[in-house]
């Protein structure tokens, strides 16, 4: 049983191959575009997912995607009554109109043409499911998830209409227990604030969350609490006079939200304390009501544990406080927690939830995209006219560069899946020098000096460095780095003394174990700094030209790719 799963309606478009219940492939479709966040189908990504499995369009029996375009259909014709009763501007009629059903219709529309282009003259047609998003979201990465049973939790902007999804899951059932629906959303919430601090909205959130510790929560602390009431169901509501994104405003945050917090930031400003101290607040209170919510989740289920899932998942820091602070053992949120993973989530929804196949596959491997083989990257090498050498023991060569402070593009084995990178597509530095955090911003990576890198350490040595009582693999959980440590450690000790964790274990990525253990034997510190491979505004690289195009651009000193290095 072969299933392709889709992502493209919303943003981050994907696609996966799953069969019999095994993840074969799963691929961002801007990875192959170059289109960060691409909203565009993911016609790309679903013939690399197909050629890396080994099949073909003919094989697929079915097809799962991650929206249901009628779905809460019914409060969106009572939305565009409020505007009729005189409860919306009249401006901004056409624009609700022209996102929820222009672009429905357009959507439907590719795809079916694009179904018909590839199924249409075969006597084969796979059946088509098109699943509630939340589902996608919450019950695909549950069922995916290392628990038989489990508290469900979904945040994130909307999907078709709800913002938030709460609910239960033990074998193959999902039970709902509460929903929200649009206005009332937390990832619009953290959308409004990033706009405001002179991010790109919908795009930018981990800047804000990097930006937070910079400032003091306190000062806008009981400004910010007034926005957002949480009900004994776990429901919560905001006090919309804040905001504009309810009109589907470009500008999403109100007159008001100025007056209280003063004006924004434009994007090519200098940070205010000000702005510093309104992100904090706005992390602080988005933590303070999930926790809030997570409390109320736990006694309406008394579930040992905890599965995250939607854009606003990724809020690492709030991930961290939860494994700390809530009732819940660990909480399991897969490598791609946004939008692009619900093509995974609709898959197993499919496979799990209405065909009702038993459980048979937890996602603890990100690595599921393409891959090269050392002749392939010869070739592209040799093509290109370069100069490199052919290295054996290509670990341990790139622990010496790392050992005398080089910064080293990382391309190795099969790409991750989802927005961090994890060992396979990354930039690599020793943590040990205080200036590298700077040096990699300035030189590199080209971005804003106040943003953090995090932490990749080999699972054995995770108590000695970090404050974390369980593993974190997908780099999606924010934990303390020890005091004792932060000194030994200071490119990836953020300005509070927190660390964006990534634990390795070697029969997961052998190679990338290996370079961390063997810069540890070289200097006592089996900890590396990581970031992902690419420069800011474009997608990770995916090929070996667009890793030898980011070497040659930026201030890397080498290129490890494969077992060939080549330096500057």
């Amino acid at each position: 049983m072969v299933i392709l799963g889709l992502n493209y309606f919303f943003h981050d478009s994907s696609a996966c191959i799953v069969e019999n219940g095994q993840l074969k492939s799963a691929i961002e479709e801007e990875r192959l575009n170059r289109d960060k966040h691409t909203r565009e189908f993911p016609k790309l990504s679903a013939q690399r997912c197909l050629k890396d499995a080994g099949l073909s369009f003919e094989d697929v029996d079915y097809i799962a995607v991650s929206i249901k375009p009628k779905h809460n259909w019914f409060n969106k014709v009572i939305y565009v009554l409020s505007y009729l009763l005189g409860l919306l501007k009249s401006k901004n009629l056409m624009r609700f109109v022209g996102h929820h059903v222009g672009h429905t219709y357009l959507m439907q529309r590719n795809f079916w043409a694009w179904y018909n282009e590839n199924w249409g003259k075969s006597n084969k047609k796979p059946k088509v499911y098109f699943i509630e998003h939340h589902l996608t979201h919450v019950a695909g990465s549950f069922f995916i998830s290392p628990y038989k049973s489990a508290a469900l939790l979904g945040i994130d902007g909307s999907g078709e209409w709800a913002t938030t999804w709460i609910g239960h899951g033990k074998d193959n059932q999902i039970t709902k227990i509460s929903e929200n629906f649009f206005p009332h959303s937390l990832g619009s919430f953290y959308e409004a604030v990033t706009q405001f601090c002179g991010f790109k909205p919908n795009y930018d959130e981990g800047k804000t969350m990097g930006l937070a510790p910079m400032g003091n929560p306190d000062t806008y602390l009981d400004e910010v609490n007034k926005i957002i009431s949480v009900d004994s169901k776990g429901r919560f509501e905001l006090d919309l006079s804040y905001f504009n994104f309810q009109y589907l405003a470009t500008k999403r945050y109100s007159d008001k939200f100025e007056e209280i917090f003063g004006p924004a930031r434009k994007p090519d400003e200098k940070f205010t304390q000000r702005h510093q101290d309104v992100a904090a607040a706005f992390q602080r209170v988005l933590e303070n009501k999930v926790l809030e919510i997570c409390d109320i989740l736990y006694e309406q289920t008394k579930e040992d544990y905890l599965v995250i899932a939607g854009g606003v998942s990724l809020n690492s820091v709030m991930n961290g406080r939860i494994v700390r602070e809530s009732k819940f053992k660990d909480v399991y949120v897969m490598p791609a927690a946004g939008d692009n993973g619900t093509a995974l989530g609709a898959a197993y929804y499919v496979y799990n939830g209405i065909l009702n196949n038993p459980r048979n596959f937890v996602h603890d491997n990100p690595y599921l995209g393409t891959s090269y083989t050392n002749e392939e990257i010869k070739a592209v090498l040799d093509g290109a006219k370069l100069k490199y050498e052919y290295v054996e023991d290509i670990c341990d060569k790139a622990a010496e560069l790392l050992q005398h402070g080089k910064i080293i593009g990382w391309f190795q084995g099969k790409m991750e899946v989802g927005p961090r990178a994890l060992g396979s597509r990354s930039i690599l530095a020793n943590p040990a020098f205080p200036d590298m955090k700077d040096k990699i911003n300035a030189e590199v990576k080209f971005r804003e000096a106040y943003r953090p890198f995090a932490p990749s350490a080999i699972v054995e040595a995770k108590d000695d460095f970090f404050d974390l009582k369980v593993e974190a693999p997908f780099m999606l959980k924010v934990c303390n780095v020890l005091e004792q440590k932060q000194s030994v450690i200071p490119a990836v000790t953020h300005v509070d003394g927190s660390a964006r964790l990534q634990t390795v274990r070697k029969e997961l990525h052998p190679r990338y174990y290996e370079v961390i253990e063997k810069l540890g034997s070289k200097t006592g510190v089996p900890v590396v700094l990581n970031t992902s491979f690419n420069i800011q505004g474009e997608p990770v690289v995916e090929s070996p030209k667009d890793a030898i195009r980011c070497f040659w651009s930026t201030g890397l000193d080498a290129l490890v790719i494969g077992n060939y290095v080549l330096s500057k």
